[in-house]
């Protein structure tokens, strides 16, 4: 993908998440489904790196599901509170509203700092955390390359033994998501510019707007994986009222 398309669809979601953050966040709250099968993967004491954090409502979920995460540290590394949790994110808006909304927290500790993500600048954590998830975030960049490098990153964030969590949209097989996709004209752009998978949605909520995003599926990700040094120890679908809008991918090293 040429670097000025690229720049143009990043140029169009961030627009998007500071135009529409309170609007967004007011569609993006509890937990998803998904959620419930990756629950074990965090521990009751460690540190989590949220990439794509949006409203923290991952915060809230562990701090709510702290009982049923994994299995505690030994007594001697009791640590107050259990999780230390950082969330980058790339809406001032929606940073905003995740401190607010995770003031009050006990057992997690919250960070949250305004970070571009598709730039390298983030990436400053290596071997630091045993979980790191990107949640509904790797199908909002554009470029199979830059996608691949975006892995190898957050990959480089893990612990030994840790674990590498994404959830990307499975969109393009869903009628009532369908019903989102835009033409390419209303960016300015044709088919030709962009790669296999990549589509334009529309919003409808609080006013007009629209953002792009890439679909993955299971191979993908796979090739992603590899080309990070990470293997795919799962991937499930989940999520939505068909119970099948995201796919769920957990990674670790090989």
């Amino acid at each position: 993908m040429e670097k000025n398309v690229q720049e143009k669809l990043l140029a169009i979601n961030r627009a998007f998440y500071e135009q529409f953050a309170a609007s967004f966040s007011g569609t993006r709250f509890g937990a998803q489904q998904g959620w419930d099968r990756i629950i074990h993967y965090f521990p009751k004491r460690g540190a989590v790196l949220d990439l794509g954090c949006g409203n923290g409502r991952l915060a809230l979920f562990l701090e709510q599901r702290w009982e049923q995460l994994g299995d505690p540290d030994p007594p001697s590394a009791v640590l107050d509170p259990a999780i230390r949790y950082v969330g980058l994110e790339g809406s001032e808006g929606l940073i905003a509203i995740a401190r607010e909304k995770t003031a009050a927290l006990q057992r997690v500790s919250t960070e949250f700092f305004q970070m571009d993500l598709s730039t390298d600048a983030w990436h400053r954590a290596s071997h630091s955390f045993d979980v790191v998830t990107a949640l509904a975030v790797l199908h909002h960049i554009p470029g199979f390359e830059a996608r691949q490098r975006f892995v190898q990153a957050a990959g480089q964030c893990l612990k030994p033994g840790g674990a590498l969590i994404l959830s990307n949209w499975r969109f393009a097989q869903n009628p009532r998501m369908r019903r989102k996709m835009l033409p390419w004209s209303a960016a300015g752009l044709s088919e030709t510019d962009v790669e296999p998978g990549d589509y334009l949605l529309d919003w409808k909520k609080d006013g007009a707007g629209m953002r792009y995003a890439h679909q993955l599926d299971e191979a993908e990700v796979e090739a992603l994986a590899a080309a990070a040094g990470l293997v795919v120890v799962e991937q499930f679908a989940a999520d939505g009222r068909e119970g099948d809008l995201s796919l769920y991918s957990v990674l670790k090293a090989s």
